[in-house]
């Protein structure tokens, strides 16, 4: 391949959205670039988020005003410079009799939130009486209640696809970019000498690529990639595990996302309308096992469907009514004691010393504040580099499904035998890209078919995927391209018909096929490992 045996200013370890942030901003800056990951892209931390773009009200609680401003500015920027993905969500807190955070610390806090609010992109706060509240969400638990809030974040559906758009840019930009290309050993040998051994694809041979900088952004694995060059370095990262619940509508169901207080332990939860589901979470705790056996609790599941009745009398979820769970792991700095959610969530950028000099850690970070993340990254992998003098430009420039924006509804409608949802759902998804599966369905009529009874999924999405967004495998095609994997059913009635069209653009014969179809299957049986006895 081409990256084998090349010299690079940087290389990337991790290509999740800090990796991919990362890999844009060197990349538009002039700097030759590697990005490595052991998966797919976006397939682990970035994933399982609850898929807001907020300023970290919460942070306030822990008098991190700088954290929450940098948030704040940066919700700002996401919305103008990716507006397909990004979008406003109106967030209520209702304020019950003997919470922790009374009506008057909720107020001081929402004065200090749109204080601090960038540009005021988004409407300020407003209070509501108990009545008020009762009239806008019926639903809520009234027992106790002494009114509540209502705010304006921002939320990203599909925090896959803002991570795949870094992706792209980077690519664009010049970055080259692998995925499922893990790292096997770093070799530091001098300033500016560091050799990466990699295994190139999917049961590709072992390559070796040399590099002036090398940033290990692979989140909550940090430490197990440092282990690759010191084995005797001290530890970095203490993770917490935040899972999530996925459910259709309830009874008594909110009409915008709900930020209430758990009753049982005082902790913030989310609940969330989120394609066309209600999306419900997080939990907070240590995890010390590997990242990638994350899976949510029996104890975390119940939590979260007891605290939604709570809040929702007439909703009485079960077991039975959860499409699906999930957990990721948070990339935050070790601390061996302590309550979880005082763990600082601001990122540390982290220039390693002695035997692993040239190499740069990044240590917790967000969705929310990756491009900031990155721009100080790039900014101090120039100067240990030497090369790349450029200023940032991703606080500017939009991300590719943001360019054509305005066109790309129309383009959408044009597309033969797509309905008017499909054609909304397109756009929602790849943004001005639709342009791109316009070039594919011109080009190759068969694959302006539908796949759906709705009309809304285009076999070119397929063709796409693999072409022109380093899709290999078919869970990212289903679970991180087409977004079909993330519907209540996971994408089960499509399946077969995506995994055919995947077959013929990737070359599988029918053995391969078949495991394709095992690893999605296993995928899916993660998702849903849920006791409903």
């Amino acid at each position: 391949m081409e990256s084998a045996g090349r010299q690079f200013d940087l290389v990337v370890i991790g290509g999740g959205i800090n990796g991919a942030g990362i890999a844009r901003d060197a990349a538009e800056r002039g700097l030759s670039v590697l990005l490595l990951e052991a998966r797919d892209f976006g397939s682990a931390t970035s994933a399982w988020s609850t898929r807001l773009i907020h300023g970290g009200l919460r942070y306030l609680e822990y008098g991190e005003l700088p954290l929450v401003y940098e948030s704040l500015r940066e919700r700002t920027r996401l919305l103008q410079l990716a507006p397909h993905l990004v979008r406003p969500l109106m967030i209520t807190i209702p304020i019950y009799a003997g919470s922790r955070r009374g009506r008057l610390l909720v107020r001081m806090g929402m004065l200090a939130y749109d204080i601090l609010s960038h540009g005021k992109e988004l409407p300020g706060h407003r209070m509501l009486s108990r009545d008020e509240l009762i009239d806008a969400e019926p639903g809520l638990n009234d027992e106790g209640l002494v009114g509540g809030a209502r705010y304006y974040d921002a939320q990203v559906r599909y925090a896959e696809r803002l991570v795949l758009e870094n992706i792209i840019a980077a690519g664009r930009a010049g970055a080259e970019v692998r995925n499922y290309s893990p790292v096997t050993g770093i070799q530091c040998r001098g300033p500016g000498d560091l050799h990466i051994r990699y295994e190139e694809g999917p049961g590709g041979a072992e390559c070796v690529a040399a590099a002036r900088v090398v940033v290990n952004a692979a989140g909550p694995w940090v430490d197990q990639v440092l282990a690759l060059n010191d084995e005797a370095h001290p530890r970095v990262m203490g993770g917490t595990k935040g899972s999530h619940i996925v459910v259709g509508h309830f009874d008594g169901a909110p009409s915008t996302a709900l930020y209430v207080e758990a009753k049982s332990d005082g902790r913030p939860i989310f609940i969330v309308p989120w394609n066309g589901q209600y999306l419900i979470g997080t939990t907070d705790i240590r995890f010390d096992g590997d990242p990638a056996d994350a899976a949510p609790g029996d104890e975390e599941i119940e939590y979260l469907i007891n605290e939604t009745n709570r809040i929702f009398p007439a909703a009485r979820l079960a077991l039975r009514d959860v499409h699906f769970a999930y957990a990721g792991v948070r990339p935050l700095p070790y601390q061996a004691r302590g309550p979880e959610s005082a763990i600082t969530r601001r990122h540390i950028i982290k220039r390693h010393r002695g035997a692993s000099r040239g190499l740069v850690s990044i240590i917790g970070g967000k969705l929310t504040t990756y491009r900031s993340l990155a721009e100080q990254a790039v900014d101090l992998v120039s100067r240990m580099s030497g090369q790349g003098r450029t200023a940032c430009r991703t606080g500017e420039l939009p991300l590719p499904g943001a360019v054509g924006l305005d066109a790309a509804a129309e383009q959408a409608k044009s597309v033969p035998g797509l309905s008017e949802s499909g054609a909304q759902r397109l756009v929602d998804i790849y943004g001005g890209r639709v342009a791109e599966l316009r070039e594919i369905v011109d080009a190759e009529p068969e694959l302006g078919r539908t796949l759906d009874p709705e009309r809304s999924v285009l076999a070119a999405e397929v063709a796409l995927a693999v072409r022109r967004e380093y899709a290999l495998q078919l869970t990212d095609i289903v679970h991180r391209r087409m977004m079909v994997g993330l519907s209540a059913d996971l994408g089960a009635r499509l399946t077969l018909s995506i995994a055919s069209i995947a077959a013929a653009e990737l070359d599988w014969g029918s053995r391969e096929a078949e495991r394709q179809l095992g690893l999605l299957n296993a995928h899916n049986g993660v998702l849903r490992r849920i006791d409903r006895s």
